[in-house]
């Protein structure tokens, strides 16, 4: 196949797939080995293994990030870091798109940035809702309740179980008086974790004081 015959098949997706070829060509192989070539040639980018999309001047649609992160893992979803900023629960600017899945924690890095996916137990993969990005392509990330807890969670290591002031001195969490506890609670339920709800308890005095 012709890279601009396969442009023209493929340019209306967000990104591409090798289980998506199939239905484009009788040898997968054959394009494969194709796909090898035009990435060389700077007509594709590789975002994984397995996953491309267009070049910037090819392509129609450019996805976002967000996006993008749903795609390179599934099952995942946005979350910690990356959620916190997005509800401005968190001062920074958070580059990195940070998810969690549970799969194996790993990294992925390409020409739209570093992804980085943590494992949280199956129990705990729940908790999250599917918004749209500026172009209407959908996205899952977790509610602003379950990012709090995936943040905790996974970040245990570093809190001690009667630290209430870690919150705002270490990691800085802002307009945390729009969270609901009782969705918090929840949420950290799932983990089974004693150390987790004991530090759950200390960040919901913390919001308790931030109410006052």
């Amino acid at each position: 196949m012709k890279y601009l015959e396969f442009k023209k098949k493929i340019d209306r997706f967000p990104l591409f797939s090798s289980s998506l070829l199939v239905h484009f060509v009788e040898n997968l192989q054959n394009l494969r080995n194709q796909l090898t070539r035009w990435e060389e040639q700077g007509l594709i980018l590789k975002l994984k293994k397995g996953v491309y999309i267009l070049n910037e001047d090819n392509r129609k649609i450019t996805p976002s990030r967000v996006f993008v992160a749903n795609q390179l893992c599934s099952p995942s979803y946005v979350s910690t870091d990356y959620a916190l900023a997005f509800y401005d629960l968190i001062p920074e600017r958070v580059v990195d798109i940070t998810s969690v899945t549970p799969k194996k924690t790993y990294k992925v890095q390409n020409a739209f940035g570093t992804f980085v996916y943590q494992h949280i137990r199956q129990e705990g993969f729940s908790g999250f809702t599917i918004l749209e990005d500026e172009l209407k392509l959908p996205f899952f990330i977790a509610l602003p309740e379950k990012a709090v807890v995936d943040f905790i969670y996974l970040n245990l290591s570093n809190m001690r179980k009667n630290d209430a002031d870690v919150f705002e001195d270490s990691f800085r969490f802002q307009n945390v008086e729009k969270l609901n506890q009782k969705k918090i609670r929840k949420y950290a339920g799932l983990f089974n974790n004693k150390k987790l709800m004991i530090v759950v308890k200390n960040f919901l005095e913390f919001i308790e004081r931030k109410n006052d």
